[in-house]
């Protein structure tokens, strides 16, 4: 495993991917303007803000499915076995009537090269569920087969959109805690979600809100500039008050592992 003090370190001298002056208008209307922060291998960052935000089309920019209006992405990711980064969408799709091996496989066989799909299952803890079609897969485990998909050839940059929308306490847990991993096994990991008390676990959190960045930084330090004692508290402190995050106010907290492994 990495320690996340020499991850940190080392990362701030070469951000995996970086974000300048980044801005996208639909039309009149205006996805997010001037957003930048970049990413270190072996931390987590966090995209954190209401819907209409503009975090699925920030991410989708950052992965060049689309071309910002201004600014830049670098995208420095170098390791992987033919592949540099891993994306799961909000909503992930796979055939239906293969299994979850089957489905792994299939993806391993599209990167090429030596990509052991088995360990990716058992890295997500898929293992008793391998021989099950698709499906049958709760919506919990399709996120984890997603997860796998995305990390399929070790990327040195890892992409997830809402990964935990709409699961249950106990598999958000599980989630928040297998991207703690990555991060310690040296990815770096890019996520938006609703999930506060997720996104306080990570290195970094980005706050987004009417289509700009309002604060990064890591939690504690957002939170000692709120003088708040959760970020649910320093969003709405950070936004003036404005609305809370959409269905926030009824996510149960969950008992999450912070980053280097304090509870």
């Amino acid at each position: 495993m990495t320690d996340p003090a020499d991850a940190e370190g080392s990362a701030s001298e070469s951000p995996v991917v970086e974000v300048e002056g980044l801005s996208h208008s639909f039309g009149q209307i205006s996805a997010f303007s001037d957003v930048s922060f970049d990413v270190a291998a072996g931390t987590v960052t966090a995209l954190v803000g209401p819907n209409g935000s503009g975090k699925t089309t920030l991410l989708r920019a950052v992965l060049g499915l689309l071309d910002p209006d201004d600014g830049t992405v670098d995208l420095r990711a170098e390791r992987g076995v033919g592949r540099r980064v891993g994306y799961l969408p909000q909503n992930p799709q796979f055939r239906p009537t293969f299994t979850v091996e089957e489905t792994l496989a299939f993806y391993a066989d599209l990167l090429g090269g030596e990509v052991d799909a088995s360990a990716v299952i058992d890295r997500v803890g898929l293992s008793a569920a391998s021989d099950r079609r698709v499906d049958a897969l709760s919506g919990g485990m399709t996120r984890l087969l997603g997860i796998g998909q995305a990390i399929l050839g070790d990327p040195e940059l890892v992409v997830l959109d809402e990964p935990t929308g709409d699961l249950d306490p106990r598999m958000t847990e599980y989630i928040f805690d297998l991207v703690a991993d990555l991060a310690d096994d040296g990815m770096a990991v890019l996520l938006a979600t609703h999930n506060l008390a997720g996104a306080e676990t990570g290195d970094a959190v980005a706050l987004l809100d009417d289509g700009g960045v309002v604060a990064t930084g890591p939690p504690a330090e957002l939170l000692d500039r709120t003088g708040t004692d959760s970020l649910h508290a320093a969003f709405v402190e950070l936004t003036g008050g404005r609305p809370q995050l959409g269905g926030d106010a009824e996510t149960p907290t969950v008992s999450v592992r912070t980053r280097g492994g304090r509870e």
